[in-house]
């Protein structure tokens, strides 16, 4: 397939979210031997099936990924790297590396990796700080579309050891969320990279340096920019083998050197036969290390309005929620601003680079309504460091946590995930994460013997109303207003649970209830 110019979105997965499906339609490798696992997973459709999403991540709700590499150089944003060479790329970023740089086709994406030395990244610091805004897991960056491994890569020489930062940022980051009890994933985005990168190997239409290849197209680069790829292949997973292996070899040393509790694919699951295996053997070594499979792979395979293959893998929605409830295990990745570091970047919430809290915390507790995960990407500068708004933010998300997490961590979907005006207008979908919520939109979720409410914004009237906890649903026996010490006034009613907030409750963004009583849990 090919592309209007002018059709240049923000992120990776804008194949899906035109509606493409790259995982299903594109055709598996030619047929080689590959490394296997032993165990009960082989590569095929029917035994992944046979996958069952440890208990760990159903409980855990909330991650913190650090979607970070040398792209953040520049801080003008995502995709940066592949941009740079395309002169009428809509967002800005082939004039500004022109300007700042110099002219792909002599200093190229080779010459700003040197320039991401990471000076004062910390990661104690940083999963300190995450873990304390209530994080559960944590994501690193293993290896984004610029080609760039993060690792001390045994096959693959553009490696954050050899180059730029000189040190092993996976090591770094698994070691701190060890330190702090995190369960540790790591992400590619290498599958596309051959794909994203075929601009390199092109040259300016106009201008003094109209028709000069760009740096890409030096054979000495290749293992960098990859070998030109024919006019035909332009789908988002080329069908080329030579890149299905070279694949399978990469992210196979990045799983066996780190043996992440999770894996995370920015596409579908790739390859064919060639992806498959490597997932077999994946669940396969965790069986064997922990005697039960105690790992998530998490991929986008399935359709931009969220339907899902059954079992395998762990389904992932790019900045989109879901209509309703799923009866599988899912994830939300997303992040406070763009993907890399923005200078220039504008929230719809606040105009500013970065979410509100208010923002990620109703995002969160949606997704959690329905049986979803939320893996928030927090934004680092090129040094390593995050800006003190993002502090702000994680401490406000923290408090929050603190004071509302028993409703959220360890929880499961209740008979419906809510009510309220937002609850018709959300349609499931990547790129789909802007709603407008209100305290009379109310989400659900369980635990035991109790219901948890939230009421996605303060009343101004003080009074939440809930319908669906009349007395049809069952009889409403005690009502505990999270993070608050004292009693609350509540009455049940034909049509409605209402429960008045204290003037004195001093709590923000979303207000969590804990409901007891008979008959109203499964």
């Amino acid at each position: 397939m090919t592309f209007p110019a002018s059709f240049r979105p923000a992120h990776t997965l804008f194949i899906l979210a035109a509606g493409w499906l790259p995982a299903s339609v594109a055709p598996a490798a030619e047929s080689t031997t590959l490394p296997t696992v032993a165990g009960p997973f082989v590569a095929t459709q029917d035994s992944l099936t046979q996958y069952q999403t440890p208990e760990w991540f159903r409980d855990a709700k909330f991650g913190i990924w650090a979607h970070w590499g040398p792209q953040s150089v520049p801080m003008a944003g995502d995709w940066y790297a592949r941009n740079m060479y395309m002169e009428d790329n809509p967002r800005g970023q082939y004039q500004d590396h022109l300007e700042r740089f110099g002219h792909p086709s002599e200093q190229g994406w080779k010459d700003i990796i040197p320039q991401w030395k990471a000076e004062k990244f910390d990661p104690d610091r940083l999963m300190a700080l995450y873990k304390a805004a209530g994080a559960k897991y944590f994501v690193s960056m293993g290896v984004h579309h610029d080609n760039f491994d993060l690792w001390n890569s045994k096959f693959h020489r553009w490696n954050a050891v050899q180059m730029g930062p000189h040190r092993d940022i996976v090591g770094d980051w698994q070691k701190a969320a060890k330190k702090q009890g995190l369960p540790f994933g790591v992400s590619e985005h290498l599958g596309a990279s051959f794909w994203w990168w075929q601009v390199s190997h092109g040259a300016d239409t106009k201008g003094p340096k109209a028709g000069i290849p760009y740096d890409g197209a030096n054979p000495q680069l290749e293992d960098l920019y990859h070998w030109a790829a024919p006019a035909n292949d332009t789908r988002w997973y080329t069908d080329d083998p030579r890149w299905h292996q070279e694949w399978f070899k990469r992210i196979s040393d990045l799983v066996e050197t780190y043996k992440p509790d999770l894996l995370y694919s920015d596409g579908g699951l790739p390859f064919g036969d060639v992806g498959r295996t490597l997932v077999a053997n994946f669940y396969n070594a965790s069986i064997k290390q922990n005697g039960s499979l105690q790992v998530v792979y998490n991929c986008k395979q399935g359709n931009n309005s969220g339907e899902f293959v059954v079992g395998s893998y762990v389904q992932d929605m790019e900045r989109g929620l879901l209509p309703g409830i799923n009866p599988l295990p899912w994830q939300t990745d997303t992040s406070i601003g763009d993907w890399f570091y923005n200078k220039n970047w504008k929230a719809k919430d606040t105009g500013t680079m970065y979410r509100s809290p208010g923002w990620v915390i109703r995002t969160l507790v949606d997704i959690v309504s329905k049986n979803g995960n939320l893996l928030l990407n927090v934004i680092q500068r090129p040094d390593g460091t995050i800006d003190p708004e993002v502090e702000t933010l994680l401490a406000s998300i923290g408090e929050w946590m603190t004071a509302n997490g028993e409703g959220i961590y360890g929880t499961r979907p209740w008979t419906v995930f809510g009510e309220g005006p937002a609850a018709s207008t959300i349609t499931g979908g990547h790129f789909k994460e802007d709603f407008s919520f209100t305290a009379e939109d109310i989400r659900f979720t369980t635990k035991g013997k109790k219901v948890y409410a939230f009421a996605m914004d303060l009343p101004a009237n003080g009074k939440i109303t809930i319908k669906a906890l009349s007395h049809h649903r069952g009889t409403v026996t005690s009502v505990k207003l999270l993070g608050f010490d004292g009693p609350v006034e509540w009455q049940q009613t034909t049509t409605a649970l209402g429960v008045k907030v204290p003037a004195n409750f001093t709590g923000k963004y979303a207000v969590g209830l804990e409901i007891m009583g008979g008959g109203l849990t499964r």
